[in-house]
């Protein structure tokens, strides 16, 4: 999308709760963004378990089908120039603008993949509400609050793309029952049952290299497993009207891209009192 281009999503993301951006970014700059999930990729296996520094976290896990994985990385942002250069470029301002206003916060910068043939890399059906914690941090939810991922690759129901549940986003804040994690737990359409949803409803977000989707943070939406033969990796940047957030890394400030600093408080709580590198328990 040409930047200045009219704001066509903002009518369906209101109304659905959910929106695709069609060819945003171009094959050059996709190359870009999958050698630099490559690179974070190496750097995060190289660890052996999962590990943090400040905001930068990489989170492994042990695949049934595969050994050791990445699951996620998040800020990456901080020592990689191509990731830092596509989370505040122009066009994702134009895309967010029309939405949450121009001075914008970022609260969620992370790397998502899906290796072909991992068993373990579902993500159970939930709405991100969940994880906006602590809750007086964050005001305005429904309105103030906008999810992106940007696809690196092609993503399909057999990929493991997104599902989404359209307009769910006026449902308010669901207790979804029966798992601990939304990480790693199947995306089971009894999830939905079990909340007097329709699966029948659930919509495949496929998409091409270089499309963004943004959705709600009400949303109901998981995936399941990549049972292709490819890649599907997603870049995530979750963005906030900047005067509803108490935490979060600067994205723009009256529309204009901000650099990153030393680390402000993001979701890590112990970022003052720990934050030199270490490896966790995830």
């Amino acid at each position: 999308m040409p930047v200045g281009a009219p704001s066509r999503h903002v009518a369906e993301y209101r109304e659905r709760g959910y929106a695709v951006v069609r060819g945003v970014f171009d094959k050059a700059e996709i190359a870009a963004m999958a050698a630099a999930f490559d690179r974070e990729y190496a750097t995060g296996l190289a660890h052996g378990r999962s590990f943090r520094h400040g905001n930068l976290h990489y989170r492994l896990a042990r695949d049934a089908a595969l050994g050791l994985i990445v699951r996620l990385a998040q800020w990456p942002s901080y020592h990689d120039p191509v990731l830092h250069r596509f989370r505040n470029d122009p066009r994702m301002f134009d895309i967010l603008e029309p939405l949450i206003g121009r001075d914008i916060k970022q609260i969620i910068n992370q790397l998502h993949w899906k290796p072909p043939g991992a068993a373990m890399v579902d993500f159970a059906f939930h709405q991100d509400v969940r994880f906006r914690r602590p809750r007086a941090a964050y005001r305005n939810l429904i309105g103030s609050y906008v999810q992106t991922g940007i696809a690196v690759d092609a993503h399909s129901r057999a990929s493991g793309a997104m599902r989404i549940l359209p307009c769910s986003q006026t449902l308010g804040e669901l207790s979804f029952a029966g798992h601990r994690r939304v990480a790693d737990t199947a995306a089971s359409e009894h999830q939905l049952l079990d909340l007097n949803l329709d699966p029948s409803k659930l919509v495949d977000l496929d998409l091409a290299p270089g499309d963004v989707a943004l959705w709600n943070t009400f949303t109901v939406h998981g995936s399941g497993p990549n049972i292709t033969s490819g890649e599907r990796r997603f870049y995530l940047n979750g963005y906030v009207r900047a005067a509803d957030c108490d935490r979060g890394e600067w994205a723009f400030r009256d529309g204009k891209p901000c650099d990153l600093g030393p680390p402000e408080l993001v979701h890590y709580e112990e970022l003052r009192s720990r934050p030199e590198p270490h490896y966790v328990d995830d």
